[in-house]
């Protein structure tokens, strides 16, 4: 596990961006599976607070819970709006910029009740703002979004159910 710092460069691509946010990560631990590539660094964080949205899909030999998308929005660390999470997966600041990613990697949440941490390689840009140079995105500290564990039948089939989350994206980019 390597700890994680907000760098001083990462200042000044907000600053660029005309974006005044500077905060650290601070000194979480993360699994070395989820870890940002060496070449990156902390461009900025953002707390996302909303709803993990799953499907109730008939599979193979069973029904069960399908994410759909999350829904959240995201805030600064001064708890000011930032922008929104949403299907694709895509983060959108208030700036207009918007990533879209793939998750590469995961590990589990260190709260058995909450949704892994993750590692999203970004795979389109939009627009010029904050996010623009963004090649990278981890979620971590969880708290929630879990599927439900019942409640998907053929009764059910196509409901949707929408668990509270909360969550830490961190944005790398190249050094």
């Amino acid at each position: 596990m390597r700890k994680i710092f907000c760098r001083f460069g990462c200042v000044s691509l907000l600053a660029l961006a005309g974006i005044a946010l500077s905060f650290t990560a601070g000194a979480q631990q993360v699994p070395a599976q989820i870890e940002a590539p060496a070449n990156e660094q902390l461009l900025l964080q953002v707390h996302a607070k909303g709803d993990q949205v799953y499907t109730c899909k008939e599979g193979v030999t069973e029904f069960a819970w399908t994410l759909k998308a999350p829904d959240a929005q995201l805030f600064d660390k001064d708890g000011k709006a930032f922008g929104k999470h949403f299907a694709g997966p895509s983060w959108e600041a208030s700036d207009g910029s918007r990533v879209t990613g793939k998750a590469v990697a995961n590990a589990p949440s260190p709260d058995a009740e909450s949704i892994p941490w993750l590692l999203v390689n970004i795979i389109s840009h939009n627009g010029r703002g904050v996010l623009w140079s963004a090649t990278t995105v981890q979620r971590i500290n969880t708290k929630g979004g879990k599927a439900p564990a019942s409640g998907c039948d053929a009764a059910h089939a196509g409901q949707e159910v929408r668990v509270p989350y909360s969550a830490d994206y961190l944005f790398y980019a190249p050094k």
